[in-house]
């Protein structure tokens, strides 16, 4: 998992009408099945239940995947507020995914 950029450290939380979030899959891959759980669970955990990312199937859709620059699933995209982030894994890391999404500041447990 490789959070993009890691220059959020001490980034205020987002809230989650602000947040939009994409998450990349290939349906029914492991991975892609433990993402769609660990960012549930994360939403939950901080507090962005509100905020629902759209799921893009690349099996389903190959050419948005290659016009967004997906090249490895599952991607979890967030592009709103900028800069863009993405993280490529199943999410496992909650702790650096959520201060990547800037929904925690470094440091802080949620």
């Amino acid at each position: 998992m490789t959070p993009k950029p890691a220059g959020t450290a001490g980034a205020q939380p987002t809230s989650p009408a602000a947040t939009g979030l994409r998450l990349y899959i290939a349906d029914g891959a492991p991975n892609s099945t433990r993402a769609i759980a660990n960012l549930q669970s994360l939403r939950e955990r901080c507090g962005q239940s509100g905020c629902a990312p759209e799921l893009v199937d690349v099996v389903d859709e190959p050419l948005r995947a290659l016009n967004d620059g997906i090249l490895v699933t599952p991607t979890l995209v967030r592009f709103a507020p900028l800069p863009e982030v993405r993280i490529v894994g199943d999410l496992s890391d909650w702790h650096r995914v959520a201060q990547a999404l800037g929904w925690m500041e470094a440091g802080r447990e949620a």
